[in-house]
């Protein structure tokens, strides 16, 4: 039942993610996933892993860890 991997995402798809990501939300809630999604014509689920690993790429870019609430020694 392994469904076939989308391609990556298209140019124009990443200018709509980049725009929300940098003039809209860092962390979209379920609402704004949804209509980004429909936007991108994007799943949901690849919608979230993206917002998801540009953040971890723009916390490390700040020197914050990737992962939000991770505190190491």
């Amino acid at each position: 039942m392994a469904a076939e991997q989308p391609a990556a995402p298209s140019k124009e798809q990443l200018e709509i993610l980049e725009y929300n990501f940098c003039k809209v939300d860092k962390h979209p809630d379920a609402t704004t996933l949804c209509l980004i999604a429909a936007e991108t014509g994007l799943s949901e689920e690849q919608t979230r892993k993206w917002f998801k690993q540009r953040l971890s790429e723009w916390r490390k870019s700040e020197g914050l860890p990737s992962e939000s609430g991770s505190v190491r020694d």
